[in-house]
């Protein structure tokens, strides 16, 4: 089976600022990925040009051996680190309008991620805590049957109980033939999930290896590897 995601000496800046820097990568099917980096390393970066939404100055990108386009954009189920529905919706028009948007909208599985998330499709999105917003988030992405999962920062900024919350959803909905690539800098609350790291600095890829491979070779937890590696920035 081709590899889901395949970068290739990406690079982009913005104006002077080099956000990415020869960056290569490969993922295949069945994983969950942590990217993991400080504020302004280029994780957002990195996921909006493999969701095809930015174009790197140099270097290829392939989503299952395809450029990014429509046909690429169908593959994707992108969650930014920003609400994705107006403040006058109620999380039944943000579903609705998620659905209308996308072919492989799974209405099935919109009810239970609902029901599982204990949200009601007649709550209006404005009277969301920062919690259920990220569970809205989460559930528009993951309502998709797409083959990768783009996740930007969804833990960010919510209390420990909803972020194992959200945490046992993703691992609950996410497609088994899919993978996932989650976008953090909290990595004690969510390291338990992946099979997966790549770690990112400064817009340069420094690390892609399994998680087990990792704790066999270092004695260490992910987030005292990212301590330690990160506080030499």
């Amino acid at each position: 089976m081709d590899q889901l995601l395949e970068l290739d000496s990406v690079n982009k800046r913005y104006g002077k600022k080099a956000a990415l820097k020869d960056v290569s990568l490969s993922v295949g099917p069945g994983r969950i990925i942590g990217l993991l980096g400080s504020n302004g390393s280029g994780k957002s970066t990195l996921l909006r040009i493999a969701a095809g939404l930015l174009v790197p100055e140099s270097g290829s990108v392939r989503i299952q051996g395809r450029r990014p386009g429509p046909g690429s954009k169908a593959l994707v189920s992108f969650m930014p680190d920003r609400p994705q529905f107006e403040s006058w919706m109620t999380v039944g028009d943000a579903l609705d309008f998620q659905r209308d948007f996308f072919a492989d909208f799974d209405v099935d599985k919109s009810k239970r991620i609902l029901e599982f998330m204990r949200l009601s499709r007649a709550e209006k999105t404005l009277s969301l805590s920062k919690g259920m917003q990220e569970r809205l988030q989460l559930a528009l992405a993951l309502s998709r049957r797409a083959s990768l999962y783009l996740l930007d920062e969804p833990i960010g900024g919510v209390d420990p109980v909803a972020r194992d919350h959200i945490l046992d959803a993703l691992v609950e909905f996410y497609e088994e033939d899919s993978s996932v690539i989650v976008s953090t800098h909290l990595i004690a609350d969510i390291e338990r999930i992946f099979d997966e790291v790549l770690m990112i600095r400064e817009g340069s890829l420094i690390l892609q290896e399994e998680v087990e491979q990792i704790r066999l070779n270092s004695g260490k937890s992910i987030d005292q590897l990212f301590k330690e590696v990160y506080a030499e920035c």
